[in-house]
């Protein structure tokens, strides 16, 4: 199905991308030859072989018509994760809506934009050229690689050195296949870039939610630097829809004594897969990377998350749960490296799964390369069925069975919301769960 997509990427570079700059059309060239080279990946791939991705790739997805009815602004914060207050720069089927975007409030300092503003002049221009797809391993990524190539638009947030954003500022993508009868199945190609300069402090939230049921492919990339000294919160919740696809990848560059807290909360679609790289590229950077899938039906998620200490006095911590109900199958792959010459590292990196019934599967792989001497660092994970000492626990104090269940399920969810330093916005996300959950 390769041809098909190369196709339309005749079209769209005769068409929408045309008009734009020539080291962005050069890089969109060389994308789709990559793509095509690479191929959708198959089951015979060992980073693919739980997660077989034959339901997109037999598929024809089309990029979704350029004009399209806009939600209604009430149906824009239902879907929202800080609802209708704070700042949001809002995306429909890919395609920034400025009309539903609020960026009222944003300290001099802080641009959010679309990246297709973005790329054509000026300060972020130049910006723009310095870091758009300069992170994201396109070259050995078929999907970060069509990303590449039909690169049109997205969120562009650029935070100046030693400014700080009391607000979390908010990044919404919704899908509207299915709405109104549309024809599908659509795909957009979401790209994001974060820029955030020395000393800065940001609170982000990159949130992809449906607006419908119909079948659609989101195929995100986010690309994130995070500068000397600077402080990032980054939550990314995915809840889109029953017959959703969502692909991602996320990566991340921390220069010296940096700060970059990464919480990725995975709900909707009937297929996801999440890449997440992260490179502590200065001295004394700091990572938390948590992750929390909840999962029923015959959903499928997999998370492969790669933390690369390439400097020395680095420190990561990652925690993944899951929760898997029905036939859900969760998959993750965790790769922790230390590059030599990276001494003084602490990582840790722990994955925990439960199993809601005997027919949901966990498939957990937690991996070391460790290429340096003086380090510290461990892994683990567990996959297991609710602990029934605790459920006695709970049963012995008057609680029925069903009451005594969900308490030790949300309290193994909410570990994971624990580790999130914003109150405001893990109040939010912990509603999200509650009713997952439920």
């Amino acid at each position: 199905m390769t041809e098909s997509y190369v196709k339309d990427f005749q079209a769209f570079a005769s068409n929408g991308a045309a008009g734009s700059p020539a080291w962005l059309r050069e890089i969109r060239e060389g994308a789709i030859a990559r793509f095509s080279a690479l191929g959708f990946p198959t089951t015979k791939q060992e980073a693919w072989r739980f997660t077989s991705v034959a339901s997109i790739a037999e598929t024809h997805f089309t990029l979704s018509p350029s004009r399209i009815p806009y939600p209604a602004p009430r149906d824009v914060a239902a879907l929202s994760v800080i609802g209708t207050g704070g700042p949001r720069i809002v995306f429909v089927d890919g395609r920034y809506a400025p009309g539903l975007s609020s960026l009222a409030g944003l300290p001099a300092g802080v641009q959010a934009t679309s990246l297709a503003e973005a790329t054509r002049s000026g300060p972020g221009g130049e910006l723009a050229r310095r870091h758009l797809a300069r992170y994201a391993p396109w070259q050995d990524s078929a999907f970060a690689a069509l990303n590449t190539a039909f690169l049109a638009d997205g969120a562009f947030v650029h935070v100046a050195a030693d400014v700080a954003l009391a607000q979390p500022l908010e990044v919404l993508f919704l899908a509207t296949s299915g709405v109104g009868g549309a024809d599908g199945p659509t795909v957009s190609h979401p790209r994001s870039l974060f820029v955030v300069e020395r000393g800065a402090r940001v609170a982000l939230i990159e949130s992809y939610a449906s607006l419908a049921d119909g079948v659609q492919w989101t195929n995100a990339v986010t690309e994130t630097v995070v500068a000397e000294g600077a402080r990032v919160e980054l939550y990314r919740v995915q809840r889109e829809g029953r017959n959703a696809f969502h692909i991602a990848t996320t990566q991340s560059r921390q220069e010296r004594d940096s700060y970059l807290a990464l919480h990725a909360l995975t709900l909707g679609g009937s297929l996801a897969r999440h890449d997440i790289t992260t490179v502590l590229d200065g001295p004394g950077a700091e990572l938390i990377l948590n992750g929390l899938y909840l999962l029923g039906g015959s959903q499928h998620a997999d998370h492969h998350t790669v933390i690369d200490h390439a400097q020395p006095h680095c420190a990561s911590h990652e925690f993944f749960n899951g929760v898997l109900a029905e036939r859900a199958h969760g998959v993750f792959n965790g790769r922790i490296i230390v590059r030599p010459g990276a001494q003084r590292t602490d990582s840790k990196q722990t994955n925990n799964n439960l199993l809601l019934s005997t027919e949901a599967r966990a498939d957990s792989q937690p991996q070391l390369e460790i290429y340096a001497d003086d380090v510290k660092c461990t892994h683990g994970s567990t996959v297991g069925p609710l602990d029934q000492t605790a459920l006695y626990y709970l049963r012995s104090r008057g609680l029925s069975p069903e009451t005594a269940r969900s308490l030790v399920t949300y309290g193994f969810a909410a570990e994971i919301l624990g580790r999130m330093q914003r109150p405001d916005v893990r109040e939010r996300l912990d509603g999200l769960v509650r009713a997952g959950l439920a």
